[in-house]
């Protein structure tokens, strides 16, 4: 076995009602308290659930972190690898080992609040779908979000309307619910590992015929210059990039 990989996943056998999905890449700093704070709110409306935080190859302490929560709280497992693989590849990693009736993302910085996921559950099983997302253009949604992260936003839509189709409006915000076997073969599958991961999930269940229902989110932005700075040109241009191998691929499926 691959030394550089470590999880605390043992009994795979175990089946929870949810499995939350938390990946991380150098978040030493907060990553402690947020995911015991994760643990702590979704134990308010969910007892049998799992928590599998994704060390993507961070290059500070957050290994170390994401251990010590695990150590105190029953509800948090862990995954870690010292080579990042990207947002989309933490995810995957995760989707592989995680095992519950349904599976959550979840952004580790909690800028989105993982009791939103009630709400998800809710409606997932009273809309008959298969997967819900949290769109911050959903007309009920309340951001407190920079102007042009907004615009990217907008214009991000249009181009996913334009090239695939999709009756989505947003298909980045961090927070989303799925039923297990919609999702595990779509993430065995996945092409792309970069942050076009998400539209390439989303395109390949719509194709396939699961029911996506969009749901009102609250965002409260609070990444500080160091943040800004992942999302430079150069992202923009992978992103772009990775949508059209995306859509070459959908073709064929």
């Amino acid at each position: 076995m691959n030394t550089n990989y470590k999880t605390s996943i043992k009994d795979t056998d175990k089946i929870y009602d949810l499995v939350v999905i938390m990946p991380a890449y150098n978040e030493a700093e907060h990553i402690t308290e947020n995911l015991l704070e994760a643990a702590r709110l979704i134990h308010s409306f969910q007892d049998d659930f799992s928590i599998i935080a994704v060390n993507d190859g961070s290059s500070d302490a957050t290994e170390e972190r994401i251990i010590d929560a695990s150590s105190k709280s029953p509800h948090i497992e862990y995954i870690s690898y010292s080579k990042n693989k990207g947002k989309g590849g933490a995810i995957k990693e995760g989707v592989k080992l995680a095992n519950g009736k349904y599976i959550a993302f979840l952004d580790s910085d909690l800028e989105l609040a993982p009791t939103m996921l009630k709400e998800f559950l809710s409606n997932l099983k009273n809309k008959n779908a298969q997967i819900a997302i949290g769109s911050k253009l959903h007309k009920d949604s309340k951001l407190h979000y920079p102007l042009t992260r907004r615009i990217m936003s907008l214009g991000y839509y249009f181009m996913l309307k334009l090239m695939f189709k999709l009756d989505i409006k947003d298909t980045q915000t961090g927070i989303k619910l799925f039923e297990q076997d919609v999702i595990k073969p779509i993430c065995d599958n996945l092409i792309t590992t970069g942050f076009a991961f998400d539209i390439e999930i989303l395109a390949t269940a719509s194709k396939q015929g699961h029911k996506i229902i969009e749901m009102p989110i609250t965002l409260n932005y609070s990444r500080d210059d160091r943040e800004k700075s992942r999302i430079s040109f150069k992202t923009i241009t992978n992103v772009f990039k990775d949508t059209i191998r995306i859509k070459k691929h959908i073709r064929s499926i």
